[in-house]
């Protein structure tokens, strides 16, 4: 084994094997034979087995550690504009001190992105300045739904079959505007733990620390008392009851049922179907069908547009928790969002039955209510964002015109000035 081992070193491949033929008394092991191999190739090819020498570092200059290249050429000019004339410069710097000089900068920015990165991701306390105070209450308030929410509220004082009476309606549109901030205010501070797992929620006031929520809670009720009071005793009990009534649905009823079950789509549509009742009752001062046909127009209405919303918003509402139609029951969601299209027709036919319009208002609120429900329709068929984009932004011009052909068509008061105007003429 001794002289196979040796003969292994110095011989080739081709001989090694001829020996190890030759040597066929012996009985060498799998594991000698690789050792065997391993000790060819080591003494053989010694010159492959070389340690890489490390490449040296970059040295330095003290002077320039904190200089960049273009610093380094200003100060190099400097000194050759203020140096005696016997001595003279190089023009160029040399391409060593170039690379010194580039080295630092290299070494440099890490350091300092470092140090950003660091201090960016620090807790900082935010701090509240008085001029961000407006406009950081109006987004607690939902200032764009406490506006579509006074002016279905106006819609309705309007509708009426009295005379308009501006001190009233100024009184009620305050009122109603200061209950919805309160109830808005309300909502997001019970939802900011799931607003802030939501794209679409999680540049909040609350969820971003803008403000506290002592201060939103106070805000809150800084509105509610006043509202419910110009309600109350500026307007009519009833109104004020009916404000109170949907500021306790919305925030004790609507908001925790939105995590528990799809019936908060419901309950939401009853929310937004209060005010035009209330202007109704405000103008009145009692609850009776034309109210309620108000109420069920802008209840109908509601569902075509929060679903086809909804629809876009399936990733949001399921990372946030809440338990949508449009993320448990899509198919009922599409169901639901045609079935009250179509109801929209049925409702536009009852307003001169009713004695709240004409009869030219279901002819000519037709070809609206038709457009919504054929794109209610592609939405219940395609089931894509694309339909659903197109039938919420439907709904956006949807409701303002038919309010405006409620108004054209209104049934005027027996008792009313224009009435007695109109025959005397």
């Amino acid at each position: 084994m001794w002289y196979l081992e040796r003969r292994a070193v110095q011989a080739p491949p081709c001989k090694f094997m001829r020996l190890f033929r030759n040597a066929s008394k012996e009985w060498i092991t799998f594991q000698h034979f690789r050792f065997l191999k391993r000790l060819y190739v080591t003494q053989l090819h010694s010159s492959l087995n070389q340690q890489v020498k490390p490449k040296p570092e970059a040295v330095v200059s003290p002077f320039l550690e904190n200089t960049s290249s273009v610093e380094a050429k200003a100060e190099m000019e400097a000194v050759r504009a203020h140096s005696p004339p016997g001595l003279t410069l190089p023009l160029k710097p040399r391409g060593e001190e170039l690379v010194e000089v580039e080295c630092a900068s290299v070494v440099e920015s890490p350091i300092d992105v470092g140090e950003t990165t660091r201090e960016e991701k620090q807790w900082k306390e935010m701090k509240l300045r008085m001029d961000d105070l407006p406009g950081i209450l109006a987004r607690l308030s939902k200032i764009k739904l406490t506006a579509l929410v006074v002016s279905t509220t106006s819609a309705g004082f309007a509708l009426a079959p009295v005379p308009f009476h501006w001190p009233c309606f100024l009184l009620t549109s305050l009122g109603t505007g200061l209950a919805s901030c309160a109830a808005n205010s309300i909502n997001q501070f019970f939802e900011v733990p799931f607003d802030s797992n939501m794209n679409r929620t999680k540049n909040r006031p609350l969820v971003r620390g803008q403000i506290s929520p002592l201060l939103a809670v106070s805000f809150a009720t800084c509105c509610a008392v006043p509202g419910v009071a110009l309600l109350t005793w500026g307007v009519n009990p009833l109104t004020g009851a009916l404000g109170v009534f949907n500021i306790f649905l919305y925030t004790c009823c609507y908001t925790p049922l939105k995590r528990i079950s799809i019936a908060n789509t419901w309950v939401g549509a009853v929310v937004g179907a209060i005010p035009p009742v209330m202007g109704w009752t405000a103008a009145t001062g009692s609850l009776d069908a034309g109210a309620l046909l108000l109420g069920g127009i802008l209840y109908s209405w509601q569902f075509p547009h929060f679903n086809a919303l909804s629809w876009g918003l399936r990733e949001d509402y399921s990372r946030g928790g809440y338990c949508m139609m449009s993320v448990t029951h899509p198919g009922l969601c599409r169901r639901v969002a045609l079935r009250h299209c179509l109801a929209l027709i049925a409702l536009s036919a009852a307003a001169p039955a009713l004695d709240v319009t004409s009869w030219a208002f279901p002819a000519i609120s037709l070809p609206i209510n038709l457009y919504i429900s054929y794109l209610a329709f592609r939405f219940y068929k395609d089931a894509d964002r694309k339909s659903s984009r197109k039938l919420f932004f439907c709904s956006l011009w949807h409701l303002p015109l038919l309010l405006l052909l409620l108004l054209t068509c209104k049934r005027r008061a027996s008792g009313s000035p224009e009435a007695e105007a109109g025959p005397a003429s």
